[in-house]
Protein backbone atom coordinates (compact mmCIF):
# COMPACT_ATOMS: atom_id res chain seq x y z
CA UNK A 1 0.00 0.00 0.00
CA UNK A 2 1.57 2.94 -1.00
CA UNK A 3 1.97 6.32 1.06
CA UNK A 4 -0.02 8.61 -1.14
CA UNK A 5 -3.05 6.30 -0.23
CA UNK A 6 -3.05 6.95 3.41
CA UNK A 7 -2.19 10.32 3.78
CA UNK A 8 -4.06 12.91 2.20
CA UNK A 9 -4.98 16.57 3.03
CA UNK A 10 -4.64 17.73 6.75
CA UNK A 11 -4.06 14.42 8.05
CA UNK A 12 -0.47 14.52 6.78
CA UNK A 13 0.30 17.32 9.55
CA UNK A 14 -0.67 14.74 11.74
CA UNK A 15 2.36 12.53 11.68
CA UNK A 16 6.10 13.63 12.54
CA UNK A 17 8.88 14.34 10.07
CA UNK A 18 10.58 11.38 11.39
CA UNK A 19 7.76 9.09 10.68
CA UNK A 20 7.20 11.13 7.11
CA UNK A 21 11.22 10.27 6.87
CA UNK A 22 11.26 7.01 7.48
CA UNK A 23 7.71 5.85 5.50
CA UNK A 24 10.27 6.97 2.43
CA UNK A 25 13.88 6.59 3.31
CA UNK A 26 13.11 3.39 6.12
CA UNK A 27 17.08 2.80 7.17
CA UNK A 28 16.89 -1.23 8.68
CA UNK A 29 14.68 -2.68 6.14
CA UNK A 30 15.23 -5.71 4.60
CA UNK A 31 16.73 -9.41 5.75
CA UNK A 32 19.49 -11.10 7.36
CA UNK A 33 20.55 -14.67 6.01
CA UNK A 34 22.11 -17.40 7.57
CA UNK A 35 25.61 -16.84 5.57
CA UNK A 36 25.06 -13.21 7.15
CA UNK A 37 24.55 -14.26 10.09
CA UNK A 38 27.50 -17.19 10.26
CA UNK A 39 30.02 -14.27 9.29
CA UNK A 40 28.86 -12.52 12.11
CA UNK A 41 29.42 -15.17 14.49
CA UNK A 42 25.68 -14.72 15.54
CA UNK A 43 22.69 -16.70 15.73
CA UNK A 44 19.83 -15.69 13.19
CA UNK A 45 16.21 -15.17 14.42
CA UNK A 46 13.34 -14.90 12.43
CA UNK A 47 10.24 -13.92 13.73
CA UNK A 48 6.68 -12.78 12.22
CA UNK A 49 3.66 -11.08 13.94
CA UNK A 50 0.39 -10.28 12.20
CA UNK A 51 -2.49 -7.63 13.38
CA UNK A 52 -5.48 -9.13 12.41
CA UNK A 53 -6.92 -5.60 13.05
CA UNK A 54 -5.37 -4.13 10.05
CA UNK A 55 -3.98 -6.60 8.26
CA UNK A 56 -0.69 -6.10 8.48
CA UNK A 57 2.44 -7.64 9.18
CA UNK A 58 6.20 -7.36 10.23
CA UNK A 59 8.50 -9.87 9.95
CA UNK A 60 11.73 -9.40 12.31
CA UNK A 61 15.12 -10.57 11.65
CA UNK A 62 18.07 -10.60 14.43
CA UNK A 63 21.66 -11.76 14.63
CA UNK A 64 22.06 -12.56 17.92
CA UNK A 65 25.76 -13.17 19.83
CA UNK A 66 25.44 -16.09 21.68
CA UNK A 67 28.01 -15.79 23.76
CA UNK A 68 26.48 -12.14 24.98
CA UNK A 69 23.23 -12.36 24.03
CA UNK A 70 23.57 -8.74 22.27
CA UNK A 71 21.48 -7.95 18.69
CA UNK A 72 23.87 -7.33 16.59
CA UNK A 73 22.59 -7.15 14.16
CA UNK A 74 18.47 -6.20 13.37
CA UNK A 75 16.55 -5.69 9.97
CA UNK A 76 12.52 -5.90 9.21
CA UNK A 77 10.33 -6.82 6.50
CA UNK A 78 6.77 -4.67 6.72
CA UNK A 79 3.74 -5.97 4.68
CA UNK A 80 1.37 -3.22 5.15
CA UNK A 81 1.09 0.81 5.47
CA UNK A 82 3.96 3.38 5.53
CA UNK A 83 3.09 3.96 9.77
CA UNK A 84 3.73 0.15 9.97
CA UNK A 85 7.41 1.05 7.91
CA UNK A 86 8.58 3.66 10.48
CA UNK A 87 7.30 2.09 13.38
CA UNK A 88 8.94 -1.62 12.60
CA UNK A 89 12.10 1.03 11.02
CA UNK A 90 12.49 2.27 14.60
CA UNK A 91 11.55 -1.06 16.72
CA UNK A 92 14.46 -2.92 14.72
CA UNK A 93 16.91 0.51 15.76
CA UNK A 94 16.14 0.17 19.22
CA UNK A 95 17.03 -3.62 19.51
CA UNK A 96 20.61 -3.10 18.06
CA UNK A 97 23.42 -3.32 20.52
CA UNK A 98 20.65 -4.62 23.35
CA UNK A 99 20.85 -8.43 24.84
CA UNK A 100 17.91 -9.87 24.19
CA UNK A 101 16.52 -9.63 27.74
CA UNK A 102 16.76 -5.73 27.07
CA UNK A 103 15.27 -5.57 23.87
CA UNK A 104 12.04 -7.73 25.07
CA UNK A 105 11.30 -4.61 27.62
CA UNK A 106 10.64 -1.71 24.94
CA UNK A 107 7.40 -1.03 24.95
CA UNK A 108 5.11 0.01 22.03
CA UNK A 109 5.18 3.31 24.14
CA UNK A 110 8.65 3.68 23.24
CA UNK A 111 8.42 2.76 19.57
CA UNK A 112 5.82 5.72 19.10
CA UNK A 113 7.57 7.97 21.62
CA UNK A 114 11.03 7.13 19.58
CA UNK A 115 9.49 8.51 16.48
CA UNK A 116 8.20 12.03 17.97
CA UNK A 117 9.96 15.51 16.73
CA UNK A 118 8.63 17.00 20.37
CA UNK A 119 8.45 15.28 23.17
CA UNK A 120 4.88 15.83 23.61
CA UNK A 121 3.37 15.71 20.94
CA UNK A 122 2.40 12.13 19.28
CA UNK A 123 4.09 11.10 16.30
CA UNK A 124 1.19 9.59 14.32
CA UNK A 125 -2.71 10.42 13.90
CA UNK A 126 -4.49 8.16 16.45
CA UNK A 127 -5.85 5.88 13.97
CA UNK A 128 -2.38 4.56 13.18
CA UNK A 129 -1.13 4.38 16.99
CA UNK A 130 -1.44 0.30 16.63
CA UNK A 131 1.44 0.15 14.59
CA UNK A 132 3.51 0.41 17.45
CA UNK A 133 1.28 -2.40 18.91
CA UNK A 134 2.44 -4.83 16.12
CA UNK A 135 6.52 -3.89 16.32
CA UNK A 136 5.87 -4.17 20.40
CA UNK A 137 4.22 -7.75 19.97
CA UNK A 138 7.00 -8.70 17.47
CA UNK A 139 10.03 -8.10 19.62
CA UNK A 140 8.10 -10.72 22.25
CA UNK A 141 8.01 -13.21 19.44
CA UNK A 142 11.71 -13.16 18.34
CA UNK A 143 12.83 -13.42 21.87
CA UNK A 144 10.68 -16.18 23.12
CA UNK A 145 12.05 -18.05 19.95
CA UNK A 146 15.86 -17.33 21.10
CA UNK A 147 14.96 -17.83 24.82
CA UNK A 148 13.09 -21.08 23.73
CA UNK A 149 10.31 -20.20 26.19
CA UNK A 150 6.59 -19.12 25.93
CA UNK A 151 6.27 -15.61 24.28
CA UNK A 152 3.55 -15.18 26.99
CA UNK A 153 5.91 -15.40 29.70
CA UNK A 154 7.71 -11.97 28.79
CA UNK A 155 4.12 -10.04 29.54
CA UNK A 156 4.91 -7.72 32.66
CA UNK A 157 2.51 -5.55 31.88
CA UNK A 158 -1.77 -5.72 32.37
CA UNK A 159 -2.94 -6.64 29.04
CA UNK A 160 -6.65 -4.55 29.05
CA UNK A 161 -7.20 -5.44 25.56
CA UNK A 162 -6.79 -8.86 24.80
CA UNK A 163 -7.43 -8.45 20.68
CA UNK A 164 -5.38 -5.65 19.99
CA UNK A 165 -2.99 -6.57 22.82
CA UNK A 166 -3.60 -3.05 24.43
CA UNK A 167 -1.41 -2.57 28.04
CA UNK A 168 -2.80 -0.71 30.76
CA UNK A 169 -0.14 1.64 30.97
CA UNK A 170 -0.26 2.13 27.33
CA UNK A 171 -3.81 3.24 27.82
CA UNK A 172 -3.26 5.29 30.72
CA UNK A 173 -0.51 6.96 28.71
CA UNK A 174 -2.31 7.42 25.63
CA UNK A 175 -5.99 8.92 27.74
CA UNK A 176 -3.16 11.56 29.92
CA UNK A 177 -1.40 12.93 26.74
CA UNK A 178 -4.30 13.40 24.16
CA UNK A 179 -7.53 13.79 27.48
CA UNK A 180 -9.26 11.23 25.90
CA UNK A 181 -12.82 12.07 27.54
CA UNK A 182 -14.80 8.66 25.46
CA UNK A 183 -14.73 5.28 24.52
CA UNK A 184 -14.48 5.95 20.99
CA UNK A 185 -11.43 8.41 20.95
CA UNK A 186 -9.40 5.98 23.08
CA UNK A 187 -10.76 3.03 20.10
CA UNK A 188 -9.40 5.15 17.14
CA UNK A 189 -5.94 5.81 19.30
CA UNK A 190 -4.89 2.34 20.33
CA UNK A 191 -7.76 -0.07 18.43
CA UNK A 192 -8.83 -1.00 22.11
CA UNK A 193 -12.14 -2.18 21.96
CA UNK A 194 -12.68 -2.10 18.35
CA UNK A 195 -13.24 -6.03 17.98
CA UNK A 196 -14.96 -8.37 20.55
CA UNK A 197 -15.78 -5.23 23.10
CA UNK A 198 -15.06 -7.01 26.16
CA UNK A 199 -12.99 -4.85 27.45
CA UNK A 200 -15.37 -1.89 27.27
CA UNK A 201 -17.45 -1.83 30.39
CA UNK A 202 -18.93 -4.76 32.03
CA UNK A 203 -21.63 -7.09 30.50
CA UNK A 204 -19.06 -8.96 27.65
CA UNK A 205 -18.57 -12.43 26.80
CA UNK A 206 -15.08 -12.21 28.50
CA UNK A 207 -14.98 -10.56 32.19
CA UNK A 208 -12.42 -8.53 33.52
CA UNK A 209 -11.02 -6.62 36.06
CA UNK A 210 -10.03 -3.46 34.58
CA UNK A 211 -12.30 -1.60 32.05
CA UNK A 212 -11.98 1.08 29.75
CA UNK A 213 -14.96 2.96 31.15
CA UNK A 214 -12.69 2.74 34.60
CA UNK A 215 -9.71 4.19 32.87
CA UNK A 216 -11.77 7.03 31.83
CA UNK A 217 -13.57 7.62 35.55
CA UNK A 218 -9.76 7.37 36.80
CA UNK A 219 -8.42 10.07 34.59
CA UNK A 220 -11.84 12.34 35.11
CA UNK A 221 -11.68 11.86 38.95
CA UNK A 222 -7.92 13.21 38.67
CA UNK A 223 -8.54 16.38 36.81
CA UNK A 224 -11.02 17.12 39.22
CA UNK A 225 -8.97 17.28 41.84
CA UNK A 226 -6.52 19.27 39.93
CA UNK A 227 -9.29 21.68 39.37
CA UNK A 228 -9.48 21.91 43.47
CA UNK A 229 -5.58 22.06 44.25
CA UNK A 230 -4.69 24.31 46.83
CA UNK A 231 -2.21 26.56 47.21
CA UNK A 232 1.59 25.39 46.51
CA UNK A 233 1.24 22.00 48.98
CA UNK A 234 -0.71 20.10 46.70
CA UNK A 235 -3.78 19.32 48.57
CA UNK A 236 -6.86 18.59 47.55
CA UNK A 237 -10.18 19.00 49.08
CA UNK A 238 -13.64 17.44 48.76
CA UNK A 239 -16.44 19.58 46.99
CA UNK A 240 -18.43 20.16 49.97
CA UNK A 241 -15.25 21.70 51.61
CA UNK A 242 -14.59 23.90 48.66
CA UNK A 243 -15.19 27.58 47.66
CA UNK A 244 -17.75 29.09 45.52
CA UNK A 245 -15.64 29.68 42.95
CA UNK A 246 -13.97 25.99 43.02
CA UNK A 247 -17.22 24.98 43.28
CA UNK A 248 -18.45 26.21 39.90
CA UNK A 249 -14.88 25.73 38.43
CA UNK A 250 -15.97 22.27 39.17
CA UNK A 251 -19.22 21.87 38.30
CA UNK A 252 -18.85 23.93 34.87
CA UNK A 253 -15.67 21.11 34.06
CA UNK A 254 -18.35 18.34 34.62
CA UNK A 255 -21.10 20.17 32.61
CA UNK A 256 -18.52 20.67 29.60
CA UNK A 257 -17.19 17.26 29.56
CA UNK A 258 -20.47 15.47 30.24
CA UNK A 259 -23.82 17.37 29.70
CA UNK A 260 -23.12 20.31 26.99
CA UNK A 261 -22.93 18.65 24.43
CA UNK A 262 -25.75 16.45 25.11
CA UNK A 263 -28.10 19.37 25.46
CA UNK A 264 -26.63 21.58 22.19
CA UNK A 265 -27.11 18.67 20.43
CA UNK A 266 -31.14 19.18 20.38
CA UNK A 267 -30.56 23.03 20.37
CA UNK A 268 -30.51 23.27 24.29
CA UNK A 269 -27.83 24.63 26.52
CA UNK A 270 -27.69 25.60 30.12
CA UNK A 271 -26.30 27.75 33.04
CA UNK A 272 -25.31 27.39 36.81
CA UNK A 273 -26.46 30.49 38.18
CA UNK A 274 -25.38 29.93 41.93
CA UNK A 275 -24.67 27.33 44.09
CA UNK A 276 -25.84 27.14 47.93
CA UNK A 277 -25.41 25.39 50.72
CA UNK A 278 -28.98 23.81 52.21
CA UNK A 279 -28.21 22.15 55.44
CA UNK A 280 -26.43 18.62 53.93
CA UNK A 281 -27.64 19.61 50.69
CA UNK A 282 -25.34 21.34 47.90
CA UNK A 283 -28.19 23.38 45.70
CA UNK A 284 -27.37 24.19 42.37
CA UNK A 285 -29.36 26.63 40.85
CA UNK A 286 -29.33 26.65 36.73
CA UNK A 287 -31.22 28.00 34.20
CA UNK A 288 -31.94 26.33 30.53
CA UNK A 289 -31.33 27.85 27.05
CA UNK A 290 -32.41 27.52 24.08
CA UNK A 291 -34.40 24.59 23.42
CA UNK A 292 -34.43 23.12 26.15
CA UNK A 293 -36.03 26.40 27.89
CA UNK A 294 -39.65 25.04 28.30
CA UNK A 295 -39.00 21.45 27.40
CA UNK A 296 -41.22 19.29 28.53
CA UNK A 297 -38.33 16.71 29.75
CA UNK A 298 -36.66 19.76 31.41
CA UNK A 299 -38.02 19.33 34.82
CA UNK A 300 -38.15 15.20 34.65
CA UNK A 301 -35.70 13.09 32.63
CA UNK A 302 -33.05 15.97 31.76
CA UNK A 303 -32.91 17.10 34.85
CA UNK A 304 -33.03 13.53 36.40
CA UNK A 305 -29.51 13.30 34.06
CA UNK A 306 -27.79 15.98 35.01
CA UNK A 307 -28.44 15.66 38.47
CA UNK A 308 -27.20 12.60 38.53
CA UNK A 309 -24.08 13.01 36.64
CA UNK A 310 -22.79 15.60 38.81
CA UNK A 311 -23.85 13.02 41.90
CA UNK A 312 -21.59 11.01 40.49
CA UNK A 313 -19.01 13.43 39.72
CA UNK A 314 -18.97 15.72 42.63
CA UNK A 315 -20.96 15.06 45.54
CA UNK A 316 -24.00 12.42 46.68
CA UNK A 317 -25.37 15.14 48.24
CA UNK A 318 -25.88 17.71 44.95
CA UNK A 319 -29.60 18.85 44.24
CA UNK A 320 -29.97 20.40 40.90
CA UNK A 321 -32.74 23.08 40.91
CA UNK A 322 -33.85 25.13 37.59
CA UNK A 323 -35.50 28.29 37.73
Amino acid sequence: MGIDSLIGGTIWDEYSQKVTDLMNNPKNMGEITEEQAKEMGTKLIVADFGAESCGDAVRLYWAVDPKTDVIKESKFKSFGCGTAIASSDTMAELCKGKTVQEAVKITNIDVEKAMRDTPDVPSVPPQKMHCSVMAYDVIKKAASQYMNVDMESFEEEIIVCECARVSLSTLKEVIRLNDLTTVEQITDYTKAGAFCKSCIRPGGHEEKDIYLVDLLAEYEKEKLAQVATLGNDGATIEFAKMTIVQKLKAVDKVIDDNIRQMLVMDGGDMEVLDIKENGVNIDIYIRYLGACNGCASADTGTLFAIENILKEKLDQNIRVLPI
